[in-house]
């Protein structure tokens, strides 16, 4: 599957391989397409990846053509019935009431604003093209306010389509102002999400996370997700910085 999305998010612009099995000389022919394809509309070539043994014949390929290894991204999931894990120090009460989370059928401005500084490249342009892309499919969008009334942390939960059963739920758009991180914003989201999944009958959640970002693993982990694989992304002649797991 080729996807172009104007540069916005490496995801939106690479090519996912839905079966990578096959031999080199099926593997070149379809890069070679792959290249023209991607060159037509002035984007580099980027493959999303997965790091298993089904995948070794195309990674050897993508070794042999100069391809770079970037952005290793973990796969994590839960069931809807697992329960939260407590690891670390004993959460307190807070010593102030805790400002409630909103929900939303739509991103608001608030919320792309604050997901854009943190996650975001580029000018109105590509925020708009993100808006299209975070809007594709039925989502909940979640955003809570620290004591002084300021967006301090938004998400989003894809949701599947009314009525279908034994579907998936996937978490996306975390994020969390700088100076309000720390004080439990994040885990107020999170969970939100997943009371909003269990509302709509969700057989279970995913989401992904940067390897790097060992706090968010942290996180995930506590609310009872774990790894179930992980991705990377291939570029050939990389040109410019795309964003995003």
């Amino acid at each position: 599957m080729l996807r172009a999305a104007s540069g916005v998010t490496q995801r939106a612009n690479s090519v996912w391989p839905r079966d990578p099995n096959g031999d080199s000389h099926a593997h070149h022919a379809a890069l070679r397409a792959a290249r023209l394809w991607y060159r037509e509309r002035r984007l580099p070539l980027i493959f999303q990846l997965f790091e298993d043994p089904r995948s070794a014949g195309l990674h050897a390929v993508l070794d042999e053509e100069g391809f770079t290894r970037q952005s290793e991204t973990v796969v994590m999931w839960r069931s809807a019935t697992e329960p939260a894990r407590v690891t670390g120090r004993p959460v307190h009460p807070p010593e102030k009431p805790q400002p409630a989370v909103e929900l939303s059928a739509e991103p608001s401005t608030e919320w792309l604003d604050l997901w854009w500084q943190a996650d975001g490249r580029g000018g109105p342009g590509e925020l708009a093209t993100a808006r299209t892309i975070l809007t594709g499919c039925p989502s909940l969008y979640a955003l809570v306010r620290a004591q002084d009334g300021r967006p301090a942390a938004v998400g989003r939960i894809a949701l599947p389509p009314a009525g279908e059963a034994g579907t998936w739920g996937g978490i996306y758009g975390m994020a969390t102002r700088p100076d309000a991180r720390r004080q439990g914003h994040a885990r107020r989201i999170l969970h939100a999400l997943l009371d909003a999944g269990a509302a709509g009958h969700v057989d279970g959640y995913w989401l992904l996370v940067t390897a790097a970002n060992h706090g968010a693993q942290q996180l995930y982990t506590g609310a009872g997700f774990s790894e179930a694989g992980r991705y990377l992304y291939r570029q050939d002649r990389p040109k410019r910085h795309l964003t995003g797991c």
